[in-house]
């Protein structure tokens, strides 16, 4: 099957706009045409009208909740929202019930994501069973079974000697391990970072120092072992300072950060709206800069959404029994779009990046470009049409996020994976 994509707008390698055809055959980037040259109209004609062609998005980090949590999210309907939001490959973590700890759900994952048809999902596997921090998981099988690589995300490993075992193992299989930092004896009991709202409303706060910790326990680590170590959702200064030294002196650690720590502090957060809760918390202003200073100068690699649906029911039991987490798939490129690019801070080439080719590099993926040969992974993009974020027509399960009512610019409007679309605009 040929499908081409017409009077598309494309990134050149020196971030400039050109007007491109894109020829698709066989779910493979077969063709790009320049605007004056013919292309040979054969197949499917798709009028991009100038809108802005890019690989797929990739995000890193998303919970999609089955088995186990299907009233929160399936691995349908998560696929979805991420081809709703331009997403064409996601990495889901194995905070799952029963725990993504076997070949036999990480199978599970993989058959669900191929009866839904929709986008790539890969499956990470649990460092211990079932995430209890106290035997490691069989990570030979896991890798075989198709994992992506090892984590616990949602827990912090709490033993150094248990992380430094999984690093031992991980680096002899060429597989990484990807960490949420977070020691659990300065957490306990606690909804929010540890700062001025906490003390306003009488809750016991998350300090900086919990996520740090671990960054720096773990770098060490992997420095011992040679693993390739992977710094899940970056919240604070401290963790941007540390991850930056290892990388001056060449430890193979590697890091991510999600859209609302570049875009929302504490001092943004209205009242006791568990929407706005999150774990990490959202943290100071200066933390905030902190994360996108490191995002610029490759301190944090690439960014994910750390997509969290929970029930509606759930978020209403108010901010000290709410679970933590936002949905986030709809809203990325758009919230960031708006936020930096429009607002003349950052090159539109640069976000692309960050959420395309970096997320390939840095986890050795085939997708993440947009060139002859390569699949055809593609999101298509609307720059100009403001809208109203509008939870209520979220693809996602989930409804819970703090963006609800904002006025954005860069919507995707077409998604394709291997040359099929997924998801088109109404």
């Amino acid at each position: 099957m040929t499908v081409i994509i017409k009077n598309a707008s494309v990134l050149n390698g020196e971030g400039v706009l050109e007007r491109k055809h894109i020829v698709v055959q066989d779910g493979v980037i077969s063709a790009i045409k320049n605007d004056n040259e013919a292309v040979d109209e054969a197949g499917e004609i798709i009028e991009a009208e100038g809108k802005l062609l890019i690989p797929g998005l990739i995000d890193m980090h998303v919970h999609l909740r089955e088995p186990g949590f299907e009233h929160k999210e399936t691995i349908e309907t998560g696929a979805r929202s991420a081809a709703k939001g331009g997403f064409t490959t996601i990495a889901c973590m194995p905070n799952t019930r029963p725990v993504t700890d076997s070949p036999e759900i990480v199978q599970f994952v993989k058959d669900k994501a191929a009866e839904a048809g929709l986008v790539k999902v890969l499956p990470y596997a649990a460092i211990t069973k079932n995430e209890l921090g106290r035997e490691l998981t069989d990570f030979a099988a896991l890798k075989e079974a198709g994992a992506i690589g090892f984590t616990d995300d949602g827990v912090g490993v709490q033993s150094a000697q248990m992380m430094k075992d999984a690093m031992k193992i991980a680096a002899g299989l060429d597989m990484p391990v990807i960490a949420h930092c977070e020691d659990n004896s300065l957490v306990e009991g606690c909804a929010v970072a540890e700062g001025t709202f906490a003390a306003k409303h009488g809750l016991k706060g998350i300090p900086n120092e919990s996520e740090a910790i671990h960054v720096g326990r773990d770098i060490l680590l992997a420095e011992a072992t040679g693993v390739h170590y992977h710094v899940c959702h970056v919240s604070t200064e401290q963790s941007v300072r540390l991850i930056r030294q290892a990388k001056e002196i060449g430890i193979k650690v590697t890091a991510e950060v999600c859209p609302h720590h570049l875009l929302l502090s504490e001092e943004d957060i209205p009242g006791l709206d568990a929407n706005w809760k999150m774990n990490p918390p959202l943290r100071s202003r200066r933390d905030v800069e902190a994360c996108i200073a490191g995002l610029l100068d490759g301190t944090i690699d690439i960014i994910v959404t750390d997509h969290a649906p929970h029930s509606e029911e759930e978020k209403a039991k108010g901010m000290q029994l709410a679970p933590f987490g936002i949905v986030g798939f709809e809203t990325a490129f758009p919230l960031l779009y708006t936020a930096f690019v429009a607002a003349g801070k950052w090159d539109l080439s640069f976000l692309v990046q960050r959420m395309t080719a970096d997320p390939a590099r840095v986890f050795r993926l085939n997708t993440g470009s947009l060139k002859v040969g390569a699949p055809a992974d593609l999101t298509l993009i609307d720059l100009t049409e403001e809208k109203e974020v509008e939870p209520a027509s979220f693809a996602s399960k989930g409804r819970n996020t703090p963006f609800g009512g904002w006025k954005l610019k860069g919507w995707p409007v077409k998604t394709w994976v291997n040359g099929t679309a997924v998801w088109t605009e109404e």
